[in-house]
């Protein structure tokens, strides 16, 4: 399954939970071309899905990591919570019980 088919899934089960939806692709420091896959821009809540992590993609080989690193750390930085997970974890659904129980937690 490809990423944005995972990533499609994903926003189906955060509708069908009912949480907040969520900006797509958000760009959170606009110095720089990183962007969320998925932003909860009030709570500062985000939430990347990391597609290739079986499979050696780009989240897991070198630059690709480093860049993630720097773009986790800067968003970090700047007060955002950011939620990692891996296309199995969409699929076996313990990315959005995560998710839910984040906005269930007095949010």
């Amino acid at each position: 399954m490809s990423k944005s088919e995972i990533e499609k899934e994903f926003l189906f089960q955060i509708k069908a939970y009912g949480l907040p939806q969520p900006v797509r692709e958000y760009r959170f420091l606009t110095k720089r071309r990183f962007r969320f896959d998925f932003a909860w821009v009030n709570y500062r809540i985000a939430a990347e899905v990391e597609g290739g992590t079986w499979s050696g993609g780009r989240h897991v080989r070198g630059s690709g990591f480093r860049s993630d690193c720097e773009k986790y750390n800067l968003a970090t930085l700047m007060g955002w919570k950011v939620y990692r997970f891996t296309s199995d974890m969409v699929m076996d659904g313990s990315a959005i019980e995560l998710l839910r129980k984040e906005f269930s937690d007095g949010k």
